[in-house]
């Protein structure tokens, strides 16, 4: 990973039962916490920095991700376990309560969070995440989930990412996906993956939301979606989840991973989504 000399976030650890947390702090002011799952803090470090002129900003990488190691590494990583490990960072730092986005496996972890625990979420951004029990089809989804996963454990990662990437209707050319899966790779991103596959992958897709819960919190939810997600799987579940929640989408830039890809752009709409509640 390469570091940016220019970055001056603040980088401790959290034991919490069963694992041990990395996280980051940035900036000063009301508290922003940026969650992926499974990405980890690095990934939002761009937008952290931009968030970090007027917000405490905290990201960390889920626990058996990266930098945050576990005591059993066969432990399934679960929206519940993930939302008790944000309740006791926010706790830590002792800045809530917080604006939470959360995106793809980590707005499922917001949404768990919101759950449990409201009182330390004022403001929710769940941005695409894969809540697939909220579709019609979601026993084919489920089955084709299986399937993924198992040629994952089969030892045919490209044969998985491409079922993958199907199933999320994502078009990605098979040349593409060979150079990106197929040939000499970070062992820690292949750890990572392996960890997402095995571990990660069923609880976080097959979580079903309590809408009455989240309707009934103090939270203001945002259910957020990408301008360029249309038609994808993530599309169609945030819809599904706006509409239980009695909700209308928000739009942000770019697509699935928006706030990796312009996080100027992500960021200034996220500001103005913030400032509108």
């Amino acid at each position: 990973m390469i570091t940016d000399p220019t970055d001056t976030a603040t980088v401790r650890s959290l034991k919490v039962p069963g694992a041990r947390l990395h996280y980051e702090v940035r900036g000063e002011g009301p508290l922003i916490v940026l969650v992926g799952a499974p990405m980890d803090a690095a990934a939002f470090a761009s937008l952290a920095g931009m968030l970090a002129t007027d917000h405490t900003v905290l990201t960390t990488d889920p626990r058996g991700i990266n930098r945050s190691t576990l005591d059993d590494p066969d432990q399934d990583s679960t929206p519940q376990l993930r939302a008790d490990d944000l309740s006791r960072l926010i706790a830590h730092v002792g800045a809530g309560p917080a604006i939470v986005l959360g995106s793809s496996g980590g707005a499922v972890s917001a949404l768990a969070l919101a759950q449990t625990h409201p009182d330390q979420v004022h403001t929710l951004v769940a941005h695409e995440p894969p809540l697939i029990e909220l579709l019609e089809d979601r026993e084919q989804l489920r089955t084709g989930t299986e399937d993924l996963i198992a040629t994952y454990l089969a030892g045919d990662v490209t044969g998985a990412w491409k079922k993958f990437f199907a199933q999320a209707d994502i078009t990605m050319p098979e040349p593409v996906i060979e150079q990106m899966f197929g040939g000499e790779r970070d062992p820690q991103q292949v750890a990572d993956e392996r960890r997402w596959f095995a571990h990660e992958m069923r609880a976080s897709t097959y979580w079903q939301p309590d809408p009455a819960a989240l309707r009934a919190a103090t939270t203001r939810i945002v259910v957020g979606i990408g301008n360029d997600s249309a038609g994808q799987l993530c599309d169609r579940t945030s819809r599904a989840l706006a509409q239980s929640l009695g909700t209308e989408l928000t739009t942000f830039p770019g697509g699935h991973t928006g706030f990796v890809e312009t996080p100027d752009v992500f960021g200034t709409h996220l500001r103005t989504v913030i400032r509108e509640g």
